[in-house]
């Protein structure tokens, strides 16, 4: 077993990217996710690969949909402004049936906001990541571990359903330094060829065309249409979820990502106390956990969602479970992050079947209550 080492999160989920075949990277430098694109930048060359540094989002997005058209796996990353001028790009990706991985590492926002973390950029990756009848699939990791795990397994899942696949971290987990156990390197030998790919077929097979232009309304339905059965089968199989405590809980907490850190600590505080409270972690947000969220309904009284946001996966549950239990918030935003204790009260709240929408910027302005 490979030994431990202390790695940035930024560092750690470049690093898992080269292990997992990933030679091709373009970007466009932002905080707080710059030390990743650094790093690649020096681990490129060393490895034959191709590190460049675009004039812009816009261009990144495109190279990356260039390289994954001749086959390679290929990643690029960037933070909230970024991502959002990346969107054009990502939509035409979807449109193309072409694999690549994309880091989002959050800031505030709107518009420049801050470099502070946020869990902001929920709707945009869940619902809008560009245009048109289209999802990627979106992972949240909580540790620089897990960052480092779900990188190959994103590569994998966009390569099996020829899709754009998100790692939705934030600042916080982005320079977060934790050990980590890196992968080891796959065997590209042993990677599905792509059939599909414009990489040249010297007159041994038919010539490929990869293209999101449809001027046919009926074509242009028969390709959203098959790749919506695609839809329905990661909806099916790929959800993940982490769940603690769930035998007899009368509160489900969810929280995803850095955020689910902090609820983890008020949920044991709770237990401690005697609280009958449980926790759940998507680590899928599209395809969303719907099936464990569901099932928690079943027991439960009430849910918490706990996010650093003005409340964007409360939509999610609230739908999972039709809107047959009461879906309490509890957040900050803009790079104000709570601490268990507030958590803590949030929950003790929800056990005495309260009801709450709750963003308590007063109290972090004037110290007031």
């Amino acid at each position: 077993m490979s030994e431990k080492v202390l790695m940035k999160g930024n560092e750690a989920l470049a690093e898992a990217a080269i292990r997992a075949g990933c030679k091709h990277f373009f970007g466009y430098p932002i905080t707080p996710q710059t030390e990743l694109a650094a790093y690649m930048s020096k681990r490129m060359p060393k490895i034959g690969g191709t590190y460049l540094q675009a004039e812009s989002e816009v261009a990144a997005i495109n190279m990356v949909y260039g390289a994954s058209a001749a086959g390679v796996r290929v990643m690029t990353s960037s933070s909230s402004p970024g991502v959002s001028l990346k969107a054009e790009g990502v939509s035409y990706m979807i449109g193309s049936d072409l694999p690549a991985v994309i880091i989002n590492v959050q800031r505030g926002g709107p518009g420049l906001g801050g470099i502070q973390p946020s869990q902001a950029d929920y709707w945009q990756a869940t619902r809008a990541m560009g245009h048109g009848d289209g999802h990627v699939i979106v992972f949240a990791p909580a540790t620089v571990q897990e960052m480092a795990d779900l990188v190959a397994r994103a590569f994998d899942l966009g390569d099996r359903y020829r899709t754009p696949v998100m790692i939705l971290a934030d600042g916080l987990l982005g320079q977060m330094m934790e050990p980590v156990v890196l992968p080891e390197p796959v065997d590209e030998s042993n990677l599905a060829p792509k059939e599909w790919a414009t990489s040249g077929h010297k007159g041994l097979r038919p010539r490929n065309t990869i293209s999101s232009l449809f001027l046919d309304p009926q074509q242009l339905e028969s390709s959203i249409l098959e790749r919506r059965k695609r839809y329905e089968l990661i909806q099916e199989v790929e959800q993940m979820a982490q769940e603690e405590y769930m035998d007899d809980a009368e509160v489900v907490v969810v929280a995803y990502g850095a955020a689910s850190r902090i609820v983890r600590s008020a949920v044991n505080k709770a237990r401690e106390e005697g609280l009958k409270v449980g926790f759940i972690r998507p680590i899928t947000l599209w395809p969303f956990p719907t099936q464990v969220i569901q099932a928690a309904a079943k027991k439960a009284q009430a849910f918490l969602s706990v996010e650093f946001s003005t409340g964007q996966m409360v939509d999610d549950i609230r739908l999972a479970i039709r809107d047959e239990l009461p879906v309490n918030f509890f957040g900050h935003t803009g790079g104000v992050v709570p601490d268990p204790d507030e958590v803590l009260v949030a929950i003790k709240r929800s056990l005495s079947q309260e009801t709450f929408y709750e963003i308590p910027y007063q109290k972090r302005l004037t110290g007031g209550a």
